[in-house]
């Protein structure tokens, strides 16, 4: 029962930290060099892929281009159709595991250094920079009114960023559609309403997640944050602060006893997702390196030994060895054997890949049919898939019941990466003794290639 002396405290619930916009301090270091190497690596690979040509024959192709309406996906000199699903079921595997192993050893390494929403905020946050000035100017900016100057920052930054947003939409789309067709299409707008729509998509979703969302994606988006734990051991390296060596901190270096922080906060200042990390391993760390680089820089200043704070495991803090062998850490032995597993799996099934394939269909019109001089018909649609990038000679046999041949053209030429469908009659004597629904096989044989054989099962009907 409240009573006019009792004050009420009103509990509100928050479903996140505001913290408002975050920006980020410059600093330097191996871990900001290497961050930004990868940029440009991922960068280079993404824009030039898909201007990348390869040369089959007298022509030319896309080396990467996903061909959905003709149902193929070209990887420089290979050709997938859907019937290799198993060998994409393999790469999805294997990028998986090759996930949960780093993060069991070292964290969110990919989250800090190739993952798409970190690459791009990197890159929006470099012409921010560039255009406003570094992180004080940009907050100075930020908190001071409307102005004509203020108007043409912002409208600059932000024209940039949709012009990079663009760019990077086309290249996407220049996977699926030929980018060298592609650009003239766009330039007199003849694009097909897919291609619109992915990219007004793709441009919208990369200026909204990297220019303006940033660290929101990583603090309350990204589900990886949330599970990463479950792959995580006492032995894994994380991003951590030497609590034993910096507590107490001592801002003014005055007494002994104190610790190597001076609490000057510089860690907090460059850290994408504004978390402290010395409060702890926190879920949204993505374990960039940033804040190493800016304490090592203020160790060095302070002439103390860099490594306050470092890649760390629970062990190492607590002044524990790390595990030997595979024993002591069976996370990364499981993720291991597990990727070491799918790559041979993958690397077989990709060495073993037929490059003809058959299927055979009978003709349910007329099960068989009588001719004059005795003989017993069966019609079949012989589907031929030529997976290989060049034309093949292939030779169509019957077998499995005495007597039996195929009637008509035997030989066929197969177009490259086609599928062919081919009527075809196969007969054999009426007086052969058998009848009923008899087993056969057709057996393909490729020309350049007659060991690898493709047997197709089927059924021969007599009265």
């Amino acid at each position: 029962m409240n009573t006019p002396g009792n004050k009420v405290r009103e509990a509100k619930l928050e479903l996140y930290r505001k913290k408002g916009k975050i920006h980020a301090k410059a600093t330097a270091g191996r871990f900001n060099r290497l961050r930004w190497a990868l940029v440009w690596l991922t960068q280079l690979v993404f824009f030039g892929g898909c201007w990348l040509s390869w040369e089959v024959g007298d022509s030319s192709r896309q080396a990467i281009l996903f061909d959905i309406a003709h149902e193929k996906f070209y990887l420089l000199g290979w050709v997938f159709w859907p019937q290799d699903a198993l060998l994409l079921a393999f790469a999805l595997i294997l990028a998986a595991t090759a996930l949960f192993l780093v993060t069991a050893l070292a964290g969110r390494l990919f989250c800090g250094f190739v993952c798409p929403q970190t690459v791009y905020t990197a890159i929006f946050t470099w012409i921010e920079a560039k255009i406003e000035g570094d992180h004080l100017a940009r907050l100075k900016l930020d908190q001071s009114p409307w102005s004509g100057r203020k108007l043409a920052l912002k409208a600059s930054k932000h024209g940039l960023w949709l012009l990079f947003s663009a760019w990077t939409a086309i290249s996407f789309v220049g996977y699926f559609t030929p980018i060298r067709s592609l650009l003239p299409s766009l330039a007199a707008w003849q694009i097909g309403p897919w291609e619109g729509f992915w990219l007004i998509f793709y441009g919208a979703f990369t200026y909204v997640q990297a220019g303006l969302a940033r660290e929101a994606v990583c603090q309350h988006m990204c589900p990886y944050s949330r599970f990463q734990g479950v792959m995580f051991d006492a032995a894994t390296r994380n991003v951590a602060y030497d609590r034993s060596r910096g507590e107490p901190r001592n801002p003014r270096r005055q007494a002994e006893t104190t610790g190597d922080c001076v609490d000057c906060g510089i860690c907090v200042q460059v850290c994408p997702t504004g978390i402290d990390i010395r409060d702890g391993l926190q879920y949204q760390c993505i374990n960039c390196g940033l804040c190493i680089d800016a304490c090592d820089r203020v160790m060095h200043k302070l002439a103390l030994p860099s490594g306050l704070i470092r890649f760390m495991s629970e062990r190492e803090a607590a002044g524990q060895p790390q595990p030997a062998g595979w024993s002591g850490r069976p996370r990364v032995a499981v993720y291991s054997g597990l990727l070491l597993v799918f790559s041979l799996l993958g690397a077989w099934t990709l060495a073993e890949r037929p490059l003809l394939l058959a299927d055979v269909l009978r003709d349910r019109g007329a099960l068989l049919r009588e001719t004059a001089d005795g003989k017993i018909e069966n019609s079949y649609t012989l589907k031929l898939m030529n997976l290989a990038e060049t034309p093949r000679n292939v030779t169509v046999a019957a077998e499995g019941l005495p007597g039996i041949e195929i009637v008509g053209d035997r030989q066929f030429m197969l177009a490259a990466g086609s599928i062919r469908p081919l009527p075809i009659t196969v007969a054999m004597p009426g007086n052969s003794g058998i009848s009923g629904i008899q087993p056969i096989r057709f057996r393909i044989t490729a020309s350049d290639e007659p060991a690898s054989a493709v047997l197709e099962k089927s059924s021969f009907v007599l009265p």
